[in-house]
């Protein structure tokens, strides 16, 4: 079991407000319900009339009249200040003061009493919920529609221009931490990955209607991910009748060469095709919705093109170039039913399928330091077809009482990997060709109950889960002539994972404060069965039960200002690739391969901000601090008598990050809004010892890395007449550490413009990505024995043409 790291340190943190092209996921509204009572004899009391004021002047609000059983219910309220008036014949009319707040979407009022002299109610205190980083801070919600500068491309490529959101090696980053669960519907997918973000460069922003960015999970979430979660909400519409939505999107990347190739190689690509049709179908009628998602995103891609510097020790310099050119289709949809069966049960079925082919070819030459002579040629063609498959069903029982449910739910995900790889190695007196195929078949089993129960001043919320997740994989290795293979490292490996969950939440609200207490407690028990033949790993596992608690407290100083504080715990697991004991070419002279003696990452994070409103805006301004310990890092090290480099998982110790960010939204006129978000944050890792394994056992030692770092966006929103809207968003990105090194500053600058046409039904679009051309990659590299430099020149300027049609 792994000890529960010891000590808590409070910050301030920020989280950001994407005004213009965000629209965010707050329920503005309130439901209120309760029953009527007669006191003495607790009857209910049908027919009783239910009045909504105005505590300020007792303006009329809303009102309704109790059912046959007593109960009634007010929906759409606002968070405010009211009087709630209950008067019936033959009994005194009553009135009290009721507050609505913002964070439950239902309340429960409990029973009023009526009686026929003068009663005196106690004061009733009601809350609504707003999921909302500038009220709750929890969840930010991002409309997919309203990203113009993103428009047709891919769901990272939509992200990487939030506000708080950076893209690095791409993988989103949430304050420079990319340890970040991906949820599909609220449900974690093979699409996305299990427990780890992964193929968010190929899922199609067509596809998407909205993300959330949960930066603070409660409990009723799986404990992974310590950044936070992304939630992709597939489109589906409710409307009556037949409707949906047809699109087509076209582009061009790679529009010239950035940096010429080293000599000998292929040419890299240029002017590559973007093509992404797209369908959304709908039909509602009386109890039965059926709804259909179709997307295809096919791509020519300029993948990598790096040039990288190599010194060695002994002073010997290796000049060389990573270029890859990248085919990629991937298809994707989703169907399925909704039977309202009455007015309190509701049965969804749906599936979801998706496809993703990948084709790379690549060539790696070898130099000597003034490129006189080439001292070998790698050229590689990879071919890789993902295919995803998952069934999903989902009831819910509405209670009489609003808000009052129970969800139960059941998921089955199958992914299969078939890759197939071959490296031509041509040195100066031969020729080899290596060859290798990995299968693995995942299958996942998922299972959830969960209840929701409004109270007086809130709600409470429990459930659990349980997770059954099997992947056994396979490895078959082709050696060439002069090959650096290890062919006794193929072979067969199982990974299994049993995850029972138990959650528990408790919500309060009142006029001035707010607070929320969660408590998740999971059983995990991993077992990686390895082929007992390999070279170097045995068959590992570890199983552990830990509490991960959430808090959260905020103190309304009035409707303008408020502050609040965070706490919660959360774990990262390796992921069965990050331990999947089968080498793999990273490139010609990096071998990439995983570690079965992982363990998870702890993390505990404390925040605290503040927020001030006005009419046309809003400032924002805090700072983190959250501290890992069995940090996961990859180590790339030299061992003796051998050139190659071998990067494999370890957990590194302990590690901090503590920031500070704001965030200024304005409304400057009509035609004009801006928003302002600058993170600065300082990144520690600690002093650290591991030992690898493979291919031989052998230590890395490496001594504490700090630095200061962050980044600075600026997201223009401009409405010009004629229905034009314009997009214009700067991102600034600061060095900032890596695994053994640095990466340098970035910058990129994007714009898009739209326009309504065909009576707001039809909508074309033209963005930029990178328009200046300026997101070049730069790092610097420490080994064991060696260091390098690189700077990546892949496709980043992107440009692109759409049109879509609602009906």
């Amino acid at each position: 079991m792994i000890k529960t790291a010891s000590r808590i340190i409070f910050i301030i943190k920020a989280f950001v407000f994407f005004s213009f092209s965000v629209s965010f996921a707050q329920t503005t509204s309130v439901t209120l319900s309760g029953i009527v009572k007669d006191k003495k004899d607790k009857t209910a009391l049908p027919f009783v009339n239910i009045v909504l004021k105005t505590e300020k002047d007792s303006t009329f609000v809303t009102g309704t009249v109790t059912n046959e059983e007593g109960r009634f219910t007010l929906s759409g309220v606002k968070p405010n200040h009211y009087l709630l008036e209950v008067s019936f014949i033959g009994y005194v009319t009553k009135q009290q003061p009721l507050f609505v707040g913002n964070l439950s979407e239902f309340l429960d009022i409990k029973t009023l009493e009526l009686e026929e002299n003068i009663t005196t109610l106690s004061e009733v205190v009601v809350t609504g919920k707003q999921d909302d980083v500038s009220e709750k801070m929890d969840k930010k919600t991002y409309s997919i529609e309203n990203n113009i500068s993103q428009s047709g491309g891919s769901v990272l490529q939509v992200v990487q221009n939030l506000p708080g959101v950076t893209v690095q090696d791409g993988k989103v980053q949430l304050r420079g931490n990319d340890k970040i669960t991906v949820l599909i519907d609220g449900k974690q997918t093979a699409l996305t990955g299990f427990g780890s973000q992964t193929g968010l460069d190929n899922i199609p922003s067509s596809s998407i209607e909205k993300i959330e960015i949960i930066n603070n999970p409660s409990s009723k979430y799986d404990a992974n991910g310590n950044a936070g979660i992304i939630n992709i909400v597939m489109k589906k519409n409710k409307q009556e009748g037949f409707n949906g939505k047809v699109g087509l999107t076209t582009g061009l990347g790679a529009l010239w060469v950035r940096k010429e190739n080293l000599p000998t190689i292929r040419p890299q690509y240029q002017a590559t095709p973007k093509v992404n049709p797209s369908l959304t179908l709908n039909y509602r009628k009386n109890k039965v919705n059926v709804f259909l998602q179709a997307d295809n995103l096919y791509t020519e891609t300029l993948n990598k093109n790096e040039f990288v510097t190599r010194t060695y020790d002994d002073g010997t310099i290796i000049r060389q170039q990573l270029k890859r050119n990248r085919n990629t289709n991937f298809f994707t949809s989703k169907a399925g039913i909704d039977w309202h069966i009455d007015e309190q049960n509701t049965l969804t079925v749906s599936g979801l399928f998706g496809s993703e082919k990948i084709i790379d070819r690549g060539d790696q030459p070898f130099f000597n330091s003034d490129l006189s002579d080439r001292l070998r040629l790698w050229q590689f063609f990879e071919d890789e077809l993902k295919t995803t498959a998952m069934a999903s069903a989902t009831y819910q029982h509405k209670f009489k009482q609003a808000g009052h449910l129970l969800n139960a739910g059941f998921n089955y995900t199958f992914h299969r990997e078939d890759e197939k790889y071959f490296y031509d190695n041509y040195l100066p007196l031969s020729t080899g060709t290596d060859a290798f195929k990995l299968l693995s078949d995942e299958q996942v089993y998922d299972f959830n109950v969960d209840y929701i129960k409004p109270l007086k001043h809130g709600r409470i919320e429990t459930g659990v889960k349980l997770r059954n997740r099997i992947i056994p994989t396979n490895m078959d290795f082709r050696p060439g002539e002069n090959s650096v293979l290890d062919v006794s490292a193929g072979g067969w490996a199982t990974y299994k994972e049993l995850i029972p969950a138990l959650y528990s939440n408790y919500v309060f609200e009142n006029a001035t404060w707010e607070a929320e207490l969660g408590l998740r407690v999971e059983y995990v028990n991993i077992n990686y069965e390895v082929n007992p033949d390999h070279s170097t790993y045995k068959s590992d596992g570890y199983d552990y039960t830990q509490p991960f608690p959430n808090f959260r407290l905020a103190y309304k100083i009035n409707d303008a200002n408020k502050l609040s504080l965070f706490y919660n715990r959360r774990v990262d697991r390796p992921n069965e690739v990050d331990i999947r004991i089968f080498p793999k070419y990273d490139d010609a002279e990096i071998i990439k391969v995983g570690n079965p003696a992982l363990r998870p990452q702890f993390t505990n994070a404390v925040e605290l901000g503040y927020k001030t409103s006005w009419q046309n805006g809003y400032f924002y301004s805090g700072a983190y601090h959250r501290f890992a310990d069995g940090t996961i890092t990859r180590i790339s090290t030299i061992v003796p008598n051998n050139t190659l480099i071998y990067a494999i998982f370890q957990n590194a110790g302990k590690s901090q990050n503590t920031g500070l960010e704001i965030v200024l939204s304005q409304d400057i006129a009509k035609w004009y809004a801006f928003n302002f978000n600058a993170n600065v944050y300082y990144n520690q890792i600690d002093a650290f010892t591991v030992e690898n394994l493979y291919p031989v056992t052998h230590t890395f030692s490496a001594e504490r890395q700090t630095i200061y770092s962050g980044n600075v966006k600026l997201n223009n929103n401009f409405h010009l007449p004629k229905n034009f809207e314009m997009q214009v968003t700067a991102v600034w990105l600061a060095p900032d550490i890596i695994p053994q090194g640095k990466i340098a500053q970035r910058f990129s600058l994007d714009l898009g413009v739209k326009k309504s046409i065909q009576k707001e039904k039809g909508e074309l679009f033209f963005n930029a990505n990178d328009l200046l051309n300026t997101m070049i990659i730069k790092k610097d590299i420490q080994g064991n024995g060696f260091k390098y430099t690189t700077s990546d020149y892949y496709e980043t300027q992107v440009v692109r043409l759409g049109y879509s049609y609602k009906f």
